[in-house]
């Protein structure tokens, strides 16, 4: 079974602090960040306890091309990917909001739906839509960023309310989370793909803002195979998906949803294989290409001697 790194602990020159996230470790300095994409993967906002060969390859991968893709419409924080794994980009006073758009009726949404409700953070829902549905328009549905647990449903209200974000740089914040899941679906269509719904996230840096994070990957987005899309829904079957959704429901299935005195099944090296390759799969038919599998012998020396020599120039 192929190797997969779920930590790393670097110490570099002029490194001002650390940072580890659910997925990534955050290396700080005066005004850049590298990040480093394990091969954790997170469900219902718990790390679990398994790291996926690859899969971090692939999210950093994905994501530097979709940034690159939109770089004309939204000014992003990325300077290098000196690794498969690593990014460097413009260090960001990130918003302590995502901006979640949605097209379809999928997931969390479908969800909520499913128990009756007809608003999402204070965003209407039209009746009689069946799950995978497209909504007419794409709705943004915000959540609160939250430095541990759970991320929170937020409305736009509420959230300028709490002085959480200005109104101006809501506004801007929504322009631009509509203009990249446009781009995001226009490029999806080219593959044969539909991008469902997808989660962006922003920050401030000398007054400007800038998207950060990673876009369009299978950790924040959700996609659906466009051939059959139609002959599905009208026969009430569900949708193939490239997303972490399956990781999701494999999680329902064995009882656990992030509850408290929930235990998180054992995860087999079948499992973790399987989704491996569905991670690989949503690389090569997102981007057309063939992935190219990134030395594994010593993970951790590799991005290490990367960042050394991103740094030392």
């Amino acid at each position: 079974m192929s190797k997969a790194i779920k930590e790393t602990h670097f110490s570099f020159p002029a490194q001002k602090g650390f940072y580890k996230g659910k997925v990534r470790d955050v290396y700080m300095f005066d005004k850049e960040l590298v990040i480093v994409a394990s091969d954790r993967i997170s469900a219902f906002d718990v790390v679990l306890p398994r790291a996926i060969p690859f899969k971090g390859q692939v999210l950093n991968q994905i994501a530097a091309g979709f940034l690159k893709a939109t770089a004309d419409l939204v000014p992003n924080w990325v300077i290098a990917t000196p690794d498969p794994s690593v990014t460097i980009g413009k260090r960001c006073e990130p918003f302590k909001v995502e901006m979640v758009i949605r097209g379809y009726l999928a997931g969390h949404a479908a969800r909520e739906y499913a128990l009756g409700k007809r608003t999402l953070c204070g965003v209407p829902m039209p009746e009689g839509l069946k799950e995978n549905d497209a909504f007419p328009t794409p709705i943004i549905t915000p959540t609160t960023k939250a430095s541990e647990g759970h991320d929170e449903d937020i409305s736009r209200e509420a959230i300028l309310a709490k002085g959480i974000v200005s109104e101006e740089d809501y506004l801007v914040l929504e322009k631009y989370t509509r203009a990249l899941f446009q781009r995001g679906q226009e490029m999806a269509k080219e593959k044969g793909l539909i991008l469902v719904d997808t989660k962006y996230e922003f920050g401030k840096a000398d007054g400007k803002i800038y998207l950060i994070d990673e876009i369009h990957t299978p950790d924040s987005s959700r996609y659906f195979y466009a051939e059959g899309y139609e002959e599905n829904q009208k026969q009430g079957l569900p949708q193939k998906q490239l997303s972490k959704e399956f990781v999701r429901q494999w999680l329902i299935a064995n009882g656990f949803q992030g509850k408290e005195g929930q235990v998180v099944p054992e995860m087999s090296d079948e499992l973790v294989e399987s989704i491996s390759d569905r991670y690989i799969e949503l690389f090569e038919k997102i981007t057309g290409n063939a992935f190219i599998r990134a030395e594994t012998t010593d993970i951790a020396t590799r991005i290490e001697k990367s960042i050394l020599d991103y740094l030392a120039n």
